[in-house]
């Protein structure tokens, strides 16, 4: 199933894609005013899923704008160098424990949706990363059962203001202007997706790719990941991993390639979905 956030009319919604567009489930379920993420809080995506079996669509994609997929999660925990060849094209040491950072979810704007360079820098990179929506909360998780945990995968862009990024070696000030980075369109549930280490993963910058990589490749898989940050806090419903992006970012190219006004930046993963994003100034 493919649940999504979106408007409709200026009013905010939730709903999955179905046979010719999409099932406002918002609408038709009231007791889920909380959006998507009161339904994961729930545990009632089974019962979602058997709403969208006996209904017909009733928008078209067309005809609506997408949220970021969770508008107000609890917590949006990043993972930096998280992929070999980005390790290696930002001059870093391949890391003994997960280099995490967070986003706040102002940061965050939807399938497109434009994302903004801020007026206090041109310096704006995109990163393509898979991430991991938490399903069933936990602390402590082991890696062996983190899995159950997981109640689907997004695309994501962790957007990032490179030069506000290196002001400290805290991420935090580039990773956070105003919909600088993006999320969706779709939740994929766990249940189309058993092995997240099977998924490709592809960034185009105005039609030609720019990164390429299997979710396989990670340094710190997804198990290990939950089982980290379940260490530290506890994983919420609706919490959002982003697992990191592989080689052939904008800062370590030659001449750099900074994002542009009315560039396209595309982020797709195989049985996850695309998201498009154009650039547009502050």
């Amino acid at each position: 199933m493919k649940l999504a956030s979106f408007l409709i009319g200026g009013r905010p919604t939730f709903g999955c894609k179905v046979t010719g567009g999409l099932l406002d489930l918002g609408a038709r379920l009231p007791i889920y005013r909380g959006g998507l993420r009161r339904v994961l809080e729930l545990g009632e995506i089974d019962l979602v899923a058997r709403e969208a079996e006996k209904a017909k669509a009733d928008y078209a994609i067309a005809d609506v704008e997408f949220l970021p997929l969770l508008p107000n999660p609890d917590k949006i925990l990043c993972v930096g160098i998280n992929y070999l060849p980005h390790v290696r094209e930002t001059g870093r040491d391949i890391p003994d424990k997960p280099v995490i950072f967070t986003r706040f979810a102002a940061s965050q704007t939807g399938h497109d949706q434009p994302l903004i360079r801020p007026r206090a820098s041109h310096k704006l990179d995109y990163e393509g990363e898979l991430a991991v929506i938490i399903g069933t909360a936990g602390r402590h998780i082991s890696a062996a059962d983190a899995l159950q945990h997981v109640a689907g995968y997004t695309c994501f862009n962790d957007g990032s203001v490179r030069d506000w990024q290196r002001h400290s070696p805290q991420f935090t000030p580039g990773k956070n202007f105003v919909k600088s980075g993006a999320m969706g369109p779709w939740l994929v549930t766990t249940d189309e997706i058993k092995d997240p280490r099977e998924l490709s993963l592809k960034t185009r910058l105005n039609g030609v790719v720019v990164q390429e990589a299997s979710v396989g490749d990670l340094i710190f898989d997804i198990p290990t990941l939950i089982e980290y940050c379940s260490t530290f806090t506890e994983l919420l419903p609706g919490d959002v991993i982003a697992t990191g992006t592989p080689g052939g970012v904008g800062f370590a190219k030659e001449p750099p390639s900074w994002l542009q006004p009315g560039d396209i930046v595309e982020v797709e993963i195989s049985r996850v979905g695309l998201l498009r994003n154009s650039i547009a100034d502050e």
